[in-house]
């Protein structure tokens, strides 16, 4: 089967709704609510962006800053799809420690401890995936944290 198949049925497997304009002309869906922006926000080791937030799904840009990485946790209701957009990624997932380079992913399940860290010189920006049921920041169950942010 060739990857031109391969893709059209990947395409054909997600749902996106044609949109059309007030004009006539096709209007390309968008991420986030009209008129809000995209969340944004600070964190110790680096940032990230809400690029959409569903009751299915969270899609987040997230950058972490050389010589950073996040809390050691897990999470009761989602799972998690990194895709490695720029820099190198070193994963710990259940205490087993990996890299991931550009155009690579790490799959999260729900559950299980894992932490996103960059040792390299070069921020490190992902994409993550979040799928489940609850995406709130209060799901997430921090087992250890360089911050001193982790459950007591």
């Amino acid at each position: 089967m060739s990857d031109a198949i391969n893709a059209e049925r990947l395409v054909r497997a997600v749902d996106v709704p044609t949109v059309i304009g007030s004009d006539g002309n096709h209007v390309s869906p968008k991420l986030v609510a009209p008129g809000d922006s995209p969340a944004y926000e600070e964190r110790p080791w680096g940032s990230f962006t809400v690029l959409a937030d569903e009751a299915s799904h969270k899609v987040k840009s997230i950058t972490v800053a050389p010589g950073q990485r996040l809390s050691y946790q897990r999470h009761s209701h989602r799972s998690e799809h990194w895709f490695v957009i720029s820099g190198d990624a070193t994963v710990t997932l259940d205490g087993v420690v990996f890299h991931v380079g550009p155009g690579h992913y790490a799959d999260i399940p729900q559950g299980v401890a894992h932490r996103l860290e960059n040792q390299g010189d070069a921020a490190l920006v992902i994409i993550e995936v979040q799928y489940g049921d609850y995406f709130g920041e209060d799901d997430i169950i921090r087992l250890s944290d360089d911050y001193g942010r982790a459950e007591s």
